[in-house]
Order: structure tokens, then sequence, then C-alpha cells
């Protein structure tokens, strides 16, 4: 079941979970302690998560199929996407290495099966008492998400902790496999700066002659010689905007890269770094890149 984005939704029926920025995985679980874990598409991701095994205890011989997010930690005890990165597709004696040296932890936070009994058709709120009633706890690697009434707060509380953001569920919603509902909303905590264009990338369809994408951006010194590459932003457009930007663009077309680094697209066109705009995004990469990143307007045009 995947969850819509949107603004915070209020009132009577909502509960609210943190939104925690690592993987899904379903956890299939026998009564003989068969543990298998998937992807949302369906991918066996067991053999890369050695730790996970541990759920087996919390089964305590239950047969279960339970739904969570898999989260790595980085050395402040935030969740860090790009350290669960460094997890996947890694198997065998790499993975049960990577499993002391970067462990992970599964918050679960649904129930879909119990002991041989689908349990989708359940309200939220019946399957999360199922789930409190088998005693699931917590363990080194795993804990039951916990959920809360005032979204607000909550949501607050992980903005001042640098958290993603929110999930908002109805109480009484059932389990829709594979679904986008608005049933349940996730509201995200971003991050906003401004940064310089140094140039764009052709789109592909009805935008293959404009924009696809901005290059953007920071600048190395205050000359404006040069941009350290934070990546590009191909989201956040209305049509009239892209129209906007390519007349104010095209006359700051040049024929070099004004970036430090190498853009890796060989249709990119390049101008001077003059545009400033105004970007939304989750945070900064390992290497450096906009994680997320969406177009909020133009702040300067020099």
């Amino acid at each position: 079941m995947l969850a819509t984005a949107g603004p915070l939704p209020r009132g009577a029926g909502w509960i609210y979970e943190t939104k925690w920025d690592g993987a899904r995985g379903i956890v299939s679980i026998t009564p003989q302690g068969d543990l298998r874990i998937r992807t949302r598409a369906g991918n066996d991701i067991t053999q890369q998560f050695p730790e996970l095994a541990s759920l087996v205890d919390a089964a305590d011989g239950h047969a279960l199929v339970l739904d969570g997010e898999i989260v790595a930690f980085d050395a402040d005890g935030k969740p860090n996407f790009n350290r669960l990165q460094g997890r996947l597709g890694v198997t065998g004696s790499a993975a049960v290495l990577r499993s002391h040296d970067n462990p992970v932890l599964i918050a679960v936070f649904d129930l879909l099966h119990l002991d041989g009994f689908s349990t989708r058709r359940l309200p939220l709120e019946n399957r999360r008492s199922l789930l409190q009633q088998l005693d699931f706890g917590s363990g080194a690697h795993w804990h039951l998400s916990a959920v809360h009434d005032d979204g607000d707060a909550l949501l607050e509380i992980t903005r001042q902790a640098g958290l993603e953001g929110v999930v908002a569920k109805r109480s009484d919603s059932p389990y829709l496999p594979g679904v986008r509902t608005k049933a349940w909303v996730k509201v995200r905590n971003m991050n906003q700066d401004t940064f310089v264009v140094g140039g764009w990338v052709p789109g592909e369809g009805r935008r293959q002659d404009s924009i696809g994408s901005l290059l953007i951006g920071v600048p190395l010194d205050d000359t404006g010689g040069g941009l350290q590459w934070v990546g590009r932003v191909g989201t956040g457009f209305t049509d009239a905007e892209i129209v906007k930007l390519r007349g104010l663009l095209s006359p700051l077309v040049r024929p070099t890269s004004p970036f430090d680094a190498d853009v890796g697209d060989r249709n990119a066109v390049f101008t001077e770094p003059r545009l400033v705009i105004s970007v939304t995004y989750l945070e900064y990469t390992g290497d450096g890149m906009l994680r997320a990143p969406s177009y909020k307007g133009i702040v300067e045009n020099t």
C-alpha cells in the first residue's frame, strides 16, 4: 500500500507515524522459522540483511506477513539513506560483515497476515491492535513503529530532529496492496535554498526541444567564475515557467561547462552562471548531490 504526497490531514480518524528514510520490506515468517524479505516489487532481499533473521524471535511461532521500513543510521542515530545504499545488493560473507559494521533496523508498521488469515480487510486500528497483542515489542534490529494522535506536533518534532517527515493514515483504512491511496498521506520536511543555473538538458517527448531539467550548482568563490556541481532539477515546472526559463537562459549559452565536475550528459547545454533559482530538497547525498530536488522559482537574474 502506497501513500500519496500532500498536506498534513487533520481531524478525527487520522493517526500519524514518523516517515522513515529507508526501503520498504515485506517480511514473511512461517511457524517453522523460515523468514523471507521482499521489496515492494517482489524481489527477494533476505540474504542482504542477515541481522533481520532475529525477527523470527519476535514472531514467537506465529505465521506473519509484516510491512515495514528497513533503515540504516548515521553516527548521530539519524536515518541515513546513503548508508542503506551500502547494504543493497550485497549478500554472503560481505553482507554478514556489513551487518556488524553498518547494521539496519526494520520499523514494522502493519500486519497483512496472521496464522494463515488475511488481515488486509481489517481497519488499520485493528491490525495495529493485533500487532500489539502479539507483544511484538522491540529487538536489536526491529521495533513496532509508534503512532501518534497529534500530527502537527509530530511533524514539528521530525523537522527539528532532521527526519524525513510524517505519514498520516486513516485509522479505518483497509490495506490495499499496490494502491497509492489518499487514506495514507506522506508529508515531507524539505530543505530550501538558492542555487545557480549553469545550463540545462533537453527534455523528452513534447519537451525534446525545450528544457527537461536544469543543471545547478553553488558558486566556487565570489568572482562568479565557476560552480560546484550539485545535480539537476527536473520537477516543479509549469509549461509557462519553462518558456520563461528558456527565454532567460538562451542568451546566456556558452560552449564550455561552468561546473567543477562532469555533469554526465552529452546533450547538456551550458550557460553563464547568472540565473539564481530557489529549490527544495531532502538532503545532500554522500557524493554532494541534492536528493529529491524540486524547482520553486526564480530568485535573481543578474
